[in-house]
C-alpha cells in the first residue's frame, strides 16, 4: 500500500506538469481527454483600449472636420464593418460621443450627427463670449512675451490654412486659438469646459459657415491678439464679443437634409 500510494501521487505531479506545459505551448484538451495541438485563440478586440480611441477620434474629427454633416445617421452596424469590430464596440463609442453632445441618439431611430436650432445657436455662442470675457481679463495678468510668441505662430498656421484653401485645418486651428488662451491660465477645469464647449460650437461652425469665412476669423484673432500685446483689456473683451458674435451671424442654418454619406470614403485609412 505505501508503494502505491506513492505511485499515485508521482502520477499526479506528472498529470500537472503536463497541464502545465499544455497552458505554456498553446495546446488544449478536448472533453473526450484528447490532446489538442491547436493554439489558443486570442481575441484582438478585446480590452483593447488603443482601439476604442482610433475609432472614438476618426468619428470626432470627421465630425469635427465637416466630414460628416449635420442630420447624418450613423448606422452602428454599417461602422462596424467599416471597422472591423463588433457592434458593441461602436455602440459604446456613439455613446461616449454623444455623451460629450458631439452626436445625438434618438430612441427607435438612431445615432445622428447633431443638427443644431437657432436656440442652440444662440446659447453656445453667449457662453463663448461670457467664458472668453473672464479668460482675458486672467490672461493680461500672467501675459508674457512667450506667451505672444506662441500666439503669433498660431496666427500665422491659421492664416496659411485659410490661404490654401484648407477647410478641415481652419477649423481645427480657429478652435485651438481659443484653447491656446485658456491653456496658458494652467487650470485643467477650465480648459476642459472650453474643449466641450467647443466640440459643438466647431460642429455648428464646420457644418453651417460659409468657407470663405475662414479668413475673417483669422483677422478677428489678429485683432484680439493686437489687444492683448498692448495691454488693452477693454479692447480685447470688445473684440472677443465680437468675434463670437461675427460667427453666430454667419452660421447660415438654411441648408437642407444631408445628402446619403460615404461612410467608406470619409472614414478610408490614409
Amino acid at each position: 500500500m505505501p508503494v502505491q500510494i506513492g505511485v499515485h501521487k508521482n502520477v499526479h505531479k506528472n498529470i500537472k506538469i503536463v497541464h502545465i506545459c499544455w497552458a505554456a505551448s498553446g495546446m488544449t484538451e478536448d472533453r473526450a481527454g484528447t490532446v489538442s495541438t491547436r493554439p489558443r485563440m486570442k481575441n484582438p478586440l478585446k480590452g483593447d483600449a488603443s482601439l476604442d480611441e482610433s475609432i472614438y477620434a476618426r468619428i470626432a474629427e470627421a465630425i469635427l472636420h465637416g466630414r460628416l454633416k449635420a442630420g447624418t445617421k450613423l448606422p452602428e452596424q454599417r461602422l462596424a464593418a467599416l471597422f472591423g469590430v463588433s457592434r458593441e464596440r461602436i455602440r459604446k463609442t456613439l455613446h461616449r460621443l454623444a455623451a460629450e453632445r458631439r452626436l445625438e441618439i434618438i430612441p427607435n431611430r438612431g445615432c445622428f450627427v447633431p443638427r443644431p436650432t437657432v436656440e442652440d445657436v444662440r446659447t453656445v455662442y453667449e457662453a463663448h463670449r461670457v467664458f472668453e470675457a473672464g479668460i482675458i481679463e486672467q490672461l493680461l495678468r500672467v501675459l508674457d512675451e512667450r506667451i505672444l510668441a506662441a500666439l503669433d505662430a498660431h496666427l500665422a498656421a491659421e492664416r496659411a490654412a485659410a490661404e490654401r484653401g484648407d477647410r478641415a485645418a481652419s477649423v481645427r486651428l480657429s478652435g485651438a486659438f481659443h484653447l491656446l488662451l485658456v491653456d496658458q491660465l494652467g487650470n485643467a477645469e477650465l480648459s476642459r469646459f472650453l474643449r466641450e464647449l467647443l466640440s459643438r460650437s466647431s460642429l455648428m461652425v464646420s457644418v453651417y459657415e460659409p468657407a470663405q469665412s475662414s479668413l475673417c476669423a483669422v483677422d478677428e484673432h489678429g485683432a484680439i491678439v493686437a489687444a492683448l500685446r498692448a495691454r488693452d483689456l477693454e479692447a480685447a473683451l470688445r473684440l472677443s464679443r465680437e468675434h463670437f458674435s461675427h460667427i453666430e451671424s454667419r452660421l447660415n442654418l438654411e441648408r437642407g437634409a444631408p445628402d446619403e454619406p460615404d461612410l467608406a470614403g470619409i472614414f478610408a485609412e490614409e
